[in-house]
């Protein structure tokens, strides 16, 4: 999938909310203790950090805070530096061969995984700024479906959140997502409806699998709600919940990032 365009779309809606929002020290309350130039920064910085990774080959970790900003000591972003930050990573995506061995946190060490990441770092922090302004956010279900696959795809590889997972207690716990959009809607790869199930391993690893299943705990909404869910940015009582809702009450506050 080409997410180029996803990512010029969300960060453009991203730039005019920044601008709707006026006064960027206005608090984001999905991400406590956040302003909306704190959130602006956070996304423009990510994406100076991915130029910075591919352009240089990197293939050790890095921390986004260690890439220059080009701004000033102390200042915050704004809507024309997330522009053009972003339009320096797409140019950067187009003109890098995916196969590229680079540095990711995922489980994919080659350039293609930066597309969809930053994709996806887009719509959660597009929503965000939304919610911080009042608006109901809309993510197209099969926007919805591939970034549930992608949060699956990379959450075992996300140690500072198995870490956590470990000290749970729920080895062997399983929680079932149920996507209500029509199936067409909300397509995943081989055609399957959008349905996933996430069983809780040993030492806080994680595996899922796609298709229809009876888990510990099922969740049932549109695809949108469910990835917001998994992101921290929807409660559980917005969505359908049969059986163990404390399993999966602690299970999202713990996986969430």
């Amino acid at each position: 999938m080409n997410y180029e365009p996803q990512i010029e779309q969300e960060t453009e809606r991203l730039a005019e909310l920044a601008e709707l929002a006026g006064d960027l020290s206005a608090p984001v309350p999905s991400c406590p203790g956040w302003t909306m130039a704190e959130l602006v920064t956070h996304v423009g910085q990510t994406h100076r950090w991915a130029v910075h990774v591919l352009r240089e080959r990197v293939q050790e970790r890095i921390w986004s805070r260690q890439v220059p900003s080009g701004l000033p000591e102390g200042r915050d972003g704004d809507a024309g530096w997330l522009r053009a930050g972003a339009a320096e990573l797409v140019r950067t995506l187009r003109e890098t061969d995916p196969d590229l061995p680079v540095w990711t946190w995922g489980p994919d060490r080659r350039a293609a995984w930066w597309p969809r990441r930053m994709a996806y770092e887009l719509v959660v922090h597009r929503v965000d700024a939304e919610l911080a302004l009042g608006i109901d956010p809309v993510v197209p279900a099969a926007t919805a479906a591939d970034g549930i696959e992608e949060f699956l795809h990379n959450l075992p590889s996300a140690v500072w959140v198995t870490r956590r997972l470990a000290e749970l207690g729920v080895e062997g716990a399983t929680i079932h997502l149920h996507a209500t959009d029509p199936a067409d809607a909300a397509p995943v790869p081989g055609g399957v409806r959008g349905e996933w199930t996430i069983t809780q391993g040993p030492e806080g690893r994680v595996e899922w699998t796609r298709g229809h299943a009876k888990g510990d705990v099922g969740v049932r909404g549109p695809a949108a709600d469910l990835l917001l869910l998994l992101y921290g940015r929807r409660s559980p009582d917005a969505l359908t919940v049969h059986g163990d809702s404390d399993l999966l009450t602690r299970w999202l506050t713990t996986a969430a990032f």
